[in-house]
């Protein structure tokens, strides 16, 4: 996260948003913008691009939670939300739809730091097993197609895998290539050639 945070403060109350932007800068250097109104919501937060989304709301509706979920993307940046009262499974759903937090008992100007500090700490950990998770399945799908590649070539050329694979490894260094792209090319030749 930059320094210092932009953080988008959604609260319909004139008072209650004061009080938010207070403990926020009382807290640290942020820059601080609120929302008072939830209609265009979406359109509002994507024009600021913050780094951190707080929502502060008396009692979401599943309509209202959803709206207001995909309002802030949450999975571009940090959202906590903070509800006055237990709202059922609402939180489930609010973590599951990307939620960095769901906070009961509203948006304590006491409480506000730690949950922001916890917030960015489980949106980055996410964050992180996503990228973790895409990289796996990319080299997945490389190994599946490199695997093909030397199906090929083992069929056609009449060759072991171990030989196999060195041709592939060999093209790419020729190629200036990763084995992958490679593998890919001779994949999709193969396609054609059927």
């Amino acid at each position: 996260m930059a320094d210092p945070l932009t953080i988008v403060v959604v609260e319909e109350d004139r008072e209650r948003a004061i009080g938010i932007v207070d403990a926020l800068h009382a807290s640290g250097s942020y820059e601080v913008h609120v929302l008072g109104n939830v209609s265009s919501v979406a359109r509002k937060i994507a024009a600021l691009a913050p780094d951190v989304v707080l929502i502060d709301i008396d009692n979401p509706t599943r309509d209202m939670l959803e709206e207001l979920t995909l309002a802030s993307g949450p999975m571009e940046r940090p959202v906590a939300m903070f509800v006055s009262g237990a709202a059922g499974d609402l939180a489930k759903s609010a973590i599951e739809a990307g939620l960095s937090a769901y906070v009961v008992d509203g948006m304590q100007p006491d409480r506000l730091k730690p949950v922001l500090d916890a917030a960015i700490a489980r949106f980055e950990m996410v964050r992180q097993m996503r990228r973790e998770l895409a990289e796996t399945k990319r080299a997945l799908e490389e190994r599946k197609v490199i695997d093909r590649a030397k199906g090929l070539l083992m069929k056609a050329r009449g060759v072991e895998e171990e030989e196999a694979y060195a041709l592939l490894r060999k093209a790419a260094m020729d190629q200036g290539r990763r084995v992958a792209e490679v593998a890919e090319a001779l994949v999709t030749a193969s396609g054609l050639l059927s």
